[in-house]
Formats: structure tokens, C-alpha cells, sequence
């Protein structure tokens, strides 16, 4: 028996022009068309469930048809519902209710417009994770957290858009939720230095820059008694800074008030046994590579670095963990600093920093520590200075190149300290029976003629940088008797016998 009737067999033959159909075909052919058509069906579902789809299609049972080499059904979609009347006279025939169209009509109507060729083209997206108003992104409106509206004098509002969000993906939001994890949670671990390294070499973290500093900002602000987060928030913004991928000269004025804090704050931790003094070196190294790297896009920048390293060191109602920190400071800036800022007022200070070193004056030993903390930063400060300046005088003081020239027959000596001057060896003399008038001792063998053989702009040149060792020479004696022998250790050995 099949749940197809005769009476659609009959229907359906009468459609293609078969009229004299007997009872017995239609029987016979029922159960065949209900066989295909569950065929159909079947391969239909198939398609469907390809298709990661609960409910068919007509294009499942298109695809099923030509999965059986048959001709699929024209002219129904999947669009809209497919609407079905019930013909009159038979009872379960059904038909779909089409529209008359008139052939006028469609011939009256203008022609659609043709299709365009498949293409691809490019635009950004994003650029430094700020999306571009251009046509081909869809344009954001500002929402109301975005938008403020202000008023000008004559009253009238102005509605003004800020700056458009970046676009964080969800990726980036479960890499910024993990890396401030590891700040607050383990900040000493093994997999936190390795998301340092990722932070210095991923190329897609600039969305995150923005987040990242601002919480270095909050960070350092309410958390100051917690030394191993500030420790590892200076971290995070070193390995930000060694990232050749990130732009962070834009959020400098951000990352700058935390990373002075750590160097000039009174007190870091809230225990006594905190090595808060290697969180201030570490800091004072960071301000130094800012403005070796952006001092010459922000001219200002590292004049009032100095001037706030300057006043807290001169700022006698600071605590010594502050001193420590401006001295370490202006030591990282350069060695000229030093010996501008630092040397001018080292006797002054030592009068007052080191009867706070001593058992007799300073019973309490933590301020007596603090004391010579602040003494030794001194100490590394002013021996480097020294040592990079007794290294420039031995320039002069080392045996002069000679090279045999085969122009003129003669020898040439080059001049030390000078690029580009050479004077002939006959042409020299020295006197070391009487002292130089221009301030050399004899034993540094001053030329008495070169004055004859050089040009006036070399002659310059020369003076100004013998001057200038001189004066070096003339500086360490004073800095000697304040420190004393321990600034020996700074000195290398061939240019201290000399002094010595």
C-alpha cells in the first residue's frame, strides 16, 4: 500500500498531457513515486545537516536532485514562506498561490543594474588600533560615554566627539587580563618573564599600550607599600620601551609621574627589610633611556626631569631614601650632570650627611644605613665622573702615533685629542726646564711651537681641549680630600700614578 492515492497519480499525468490513465498504472506507479520522493528527502536532510542547519530549504532538495544527475525544480526559493491553497474539488491537492504578472509590466520596468565583477580590494581596518572614518568601514557613532557637549560664550552647546575607542579584540582583552595578573599574583615567576619577553617583541600590542599604562599609573599610585608590584610594573614598562613596534612617546605623560615616584618617593614598601634601593636604580635607568630615545622629539622633557632630580637633592627637609633616588637620578642623565649638579654642592652636603653616618651622632641605625646609602650613591657618582675624565687626560698623556711620510721626507707626528692635525716632529720642541705658560706642568711635554704650524680654527680646537683636561685634572685633588681613598677604585691604575 502506498500514502500516495491514485487520484494524485492521475492529477499529475493530466499536468503533462496523459488523459486516458487507468486505475491500475496509477496503483502500480504510487509506490514508486513515494520511493523516490522519500529518496529525495532523505539525500535532502543530508544537505542540510552539511549545512549545520535544523530546518530544509529548497536549495537542500536542489542539491539533492543534482546528486542523483536529475534536473532540479525551477522557480522556488527560500526566501518567503511558500504559500498553498487547496484546490477545489479535491480533497488533500493543494497549490502554490503565484501572482499573475503581466508581460507589459515587466517589459515596461527599467533594467536592473548589472552586476559587478568579482574583486578584491584593501582598506584599513585599523590603524594603530584607531578605526579610520572612510567608506568602507561603517561608521561608529560616538556612544554617550564618548560624547560630552560644551558651551561657548554666547551660550550655544557644541557638540564635540572624543577620541574613538580602540579596538580591542577578545584575544588582546584575555592577554591584558593575564599579564596583570601575573603582575599582582606572581610577579617573580618564570612564565611572568617570559610575557616580558612577548611585551618587547609582539608587534600587535599597541591597542593595549593606553591600558597598560594607565595601569602602571593606578598601580604605583595606591600601591606604593607593595614593593614587588612596583618592581614588576617597572618592568612591564621597560620591556613597553624596547618594543621597536609600539609608538610609546604618545603616552609619556602618563608613564613618567609613576616612573619619577618610584625614584624620589619617601618611603617604597612597608617593610624594613624591602630593597627599595634597587627599585630607585632600576627606575632612575628607565628615565634615563626615555630621554636618550625621546629627548630630542620633546625638548623640554629632560631639563624638567633635572630640575625635579635638582630640587629634591637640594631640598634639605627631604628623607635620605629621596636623596638616593635624585642623586641616582642625575647620575643616570649623564656625567655632565654630575659635574654641574652634583660636585658644586658635594662639600655642603657631605657637612651635613655625614655626621648622620656616624654611631656618636645618629644613634638610630635605620637613618644611620640610609646615610651611607646616600653617601655611597655619591661616591659612585662622582668616581664616575672622575673616571670618565681621568680616561680622557690620558689621551694626552699617551705616546704619540708616528708614521714615516714619503712625500717630503720628513716624519709626522699626529696630535692627540685633535682629529685631523698632524705637525712635523722637527717643528716641535719642548722645554722642560722652565714651565709651560699656558698651564701644562712640564712633564706633559706642552709643544712650544705648534702655535707656527697649525691654523688658527686647529690651534682652538687644541686649546680648548687641553682646557678642559686641565680643569679635570685640577677638579679631582678637592674631590679626593672629601672622599678620600675610596675614589681610588674608580681611578684605573696607570692614570691614579700619575696623580699620585
Amino acid at each position: 500500500m502506498s500514502a500516495i492515492p491514485k487520484e494524485t497519480i492521475e492529477v499529475i499525468a493530466q499536468t503533462i498531457g496523459i488523459t486516458n490513465l487507468s486505475s491500475d498504472v496509477s496503483l502500480a506507479v504510487a509506490p514508486d513515486l513515494e520511493y523516490r520522493i522519500r529518496e529525495i528527502i532523505q539525500e535532502s536532510i543530508k544537505c542540510m545537516r552539511h549545512s549545520m542547519r535544523t530546518f530544509l530549504i529548497a536549495e537542500d532538495v536542489d542539491s539533492a536532485l543534482a546528486l542523483r544527475n536529475l534536473e532540479p525544480i525551477y522557480g522556488f526559493a527560500s526566501n518567503d514562506n511558500l504559500r498553498f491553497k487547496r484546490a477545489p474539488g479535491y480533497n488533500g491537492l493543494f497549490y502554490i498561490d503565484d501572482r499573475d504578472v503581466d508581460i507589459k509590466d515587466l517589459i515596461e520596468e527599467p533594467l536592473p543594474k548589472a552586476p559587478l565583477d568579482t574583486s578584491i580590494t584593501s582598506h584599513w581596518l585599523a590603524i594603530e588600533g584607531v578605526q579610520p572614518a572612510i567608506p568602507e568601514n561603517a561608521p561608529t557613532e560616538a556612544t554617550p560615554e564618548i560624547r560630552k557637549t560644551e558651551y561657548k560664550e554666547d551660550g550655544l552647546p557644541v557638540d564635540v566627539k572624543l577620541p574613538v575607542k580602540h579596538i580591542i579584540t577578545t584575544e588582546l582583552q584575555l592577554y591584558y587580563e593575564k599579564i596583570i595578573e601575573l603582575i599582582l599574583n606572581k610577579p617573580g615567576s618564570v612564565p611572568f618573564r617570559r610575557a616580558l619577553v612577548t611585551l618587547a617583541t609582539d608587534s600587535g600590542l599597541h591597542p593595549l599600550v593606553p591600558y597598560f599604562t594607565r595601569f602602571v599609573a593606578d598601580e604605583v599610585a595606591r600601591n606604593l607599600h607593595n614593593l614587588n608590584n612596583l618592581f614588576a610594573s617597572m618592568r612591564l614598562v621597560r620591556s613597553l620601551l624596547q618594543n621597536p613596534h609600539i609608538h610609546i612617546e604618545l603616552y609619556l605623560h602618563q608613564l613618567m609621574p609613576p616612573i619619577i615616584t618610584c625614584i624620589v618617593a619617601k618611603r617604597l614598601g612597608n617593610r624594613l627589610s624591602d630593597n627599595h634601593w634597587e627599585l630607585r636604580d632600576f627606575s632612575a635607568n628607565l628615565v634615563a633611556l626615555i630621554c636618550k630615545r625621546f629627548g630630542h622629539m620633546y625638548h623640554n622633557l629632560q631639563p624638567r626631569v633635572t630640575r625635579t632630580f635638582l630640587h629634591t637633592f637640594l631640598d634639605p627637609t627631604k628623607a635620605l631614601p629621596q636623596h638616593y633616588g635624585a642623586i641616582k637620578g642625575i647620575a643616570a642623565l649623564g656625567s655632565r650632570l654630575v659635574r654641574l649638579l652634583i660636585i658644586p654642592n658635594l662639600e655642603p652636603y657631605l657637612h651635613l650627611l655625614v655626621p648622620e653616618m656616624q654611631l656618636e651622632k645618629q644613634k638610630n641605625e635605620i637613618k644611620r644605613q640610609e646615610a651611607w646609602q646616600v653617601y655611597g650613591a655619591l661616591l659612585c657618582a662622582v668616581g664616575q665622573n672622575m673616571h670618565e675624565k681621568v680616561k680622557g687626560i690620558s689621551s694626552l698623556l699617551s705616546p704619540p702615533t708616528r708614521a714615516a711620510l714619503s712625500g717630503n721626507g720628513k716624519a709626522m707626528i699626529a696630535v692627540p685629542g685633535v682629529t685631523g692635525v698632524v705637525v712635523p716632529m722637527n717643528s716641535m720642541s719642548v722645554d722642560n726646564t722652565q714651565g709651560s705658560t699656558s698651564g701644562f706642568p712640564p712633564m706633559m711635554g706642552a709643544p712650544s711651537s705648534i702655535g707656527r704650524q697649525l691654523s688658527k680654527e686647529n690651534s682652538s680646537v687644541l686649546a680648548q681641549a687641553w682646557k678642559d683636561d686641565i680643569d679635570a685634572g685640577q677638579l679631582l685633588p678637592p674631590v679626593f680630600e672629601l672622599f678620600g681613598e675610596s675614589l681610588l677604585s674608580f681611578i684605573p691604575k696607570p692614570e691614579a700614578s700619575i696623580f699620585l
